[in-house]
């Protein structure tokens, strides 16, 4: 979700992001009042030598498209973050230790874009036997019928939970 936005089709993107951000935000509140763990797996644009707060904090100067996006989901001390060199938040970092660290078994999957990242992730995840659920208002992609597409493919081949409602208890 922390993003330039600087590539064909990120303006585009962006504007749609920013509702998926303020919603995002929302869940993460709710997920801190209940004490559960909150992680953000994002994109390191290949830049191998910076680290989430270096990374936020260019993409949070408001002079980037994605400034709003950033603001809306600036750090918080509690969370947890992971750099993840491609689509998947599995592939090249340190998620699956983290989460088996945190003895997670189900994942709440959002962020951008709907048919690459969170499609990918949610794929790797049910791979590696977690309950995985995406919430449609917490994803956005370029347009409706790509999100739309990578939701009925997680659904239907990949038994992924598609649905608003918030789990009402930790299910680690």
């Amino acid at each position: 979700m922390i993003s330039r936005f600087d590539f064909p089709g990120g303006a585009r993107l962006a504007a749609a992001a920013l509702p998926v951000a303020e919603r995002i935000a929302q869940v993460r509140a709710r997920f801190h009042r209940r004490g559960w763990p909150v992680l953000f797996a994002n994109d390191n644009f290949a830049d191998w030598r910076t680290d989430f707060e270096g990374l936020w904090t260019l993409c949070a100067d408001p002079k980037q498209r994605g400034a709003r996006i950033a603001a809306c989901l600036a750090p918080r001390p509690q969370d947890y973050y992971v750099l993840k060199p491609k689509h998947s938040a599995f592939l090249g970092s340190a998620l699956a230790l983290l989460l088996a660290r945190l003895q997670t078994t189900h994942l709440l999957v959002t962020g951008i874009a709907t048919d690459a990242c969170v499609l990918a992730t949610a794929i790797d995840a049910r791979m590696r036997d977690f309950q995985v659920q995406v919430p449609p208002s917490c994803c956005a992609a370029l347009d409706a019928g790509r999100q739309q597409r990578a939701l009925r493919l997680l659904r239907e081949a990949f038994a992924v939970h598609i649905s608003e409602r918030l789990p009402a208890r930790a299910g680690r």
